[in-house]
């Protein structure tokens, strides 16, 4: 399929998905017969990685992480140990990132009580 139908599908924009291909986390193919266009294909596959790369994004993952994530996932690299660490640090961070809110919350939920009661 052609970039535009590849955005449909996934509900990215072409620059976006232009993007993760710059960045090598995606790639099309050129037909070599053609010479007079430079489009590119994309497969099933691709879908499924553009998914990946959102999820993954959406929990907090960084590009750099995605991309070795892609890497391990996709290309059979024994870097399961890698792997598990990142997700472990991810996990860590989010513990942290979560302890930090409840800190914050507890506090404005003290202003608010002060507030409240006029002190």
């Amino acid at each position: 399929m052609l970039v535009n139908k590849l955005s449909k599908k996934t509900g990215l924009s072409i620059h976006t998905i232009r993007y993760y291909e710059n960045l090598g986390m995606i790639k099309g193919l050129t037909d070599e017969k053609v010479k007079s266009n430079n489009y590119k294909h994309y497969d099933g596959n691709t879908i499924e990685r553009l998914e990946i790369i959102v999820e993954a994004r959406e929990v907090g993952f960084s590009l750099a992480e995605i991309k070795k994530i892609l890497t391990s996932w996709f290309e059979n690299t024994d870097s399961k140990p890698e792997t598990l660490e990142l997700f472990q640090a991810k996990i860590k961070e989010i513990d942290n990132k979560m302890k930090y809110f409840k800190q914050t919350k507890n506090l404005l939920e003290k202003v608010c009580e002060k507030i409240q009661n006029n002190e």
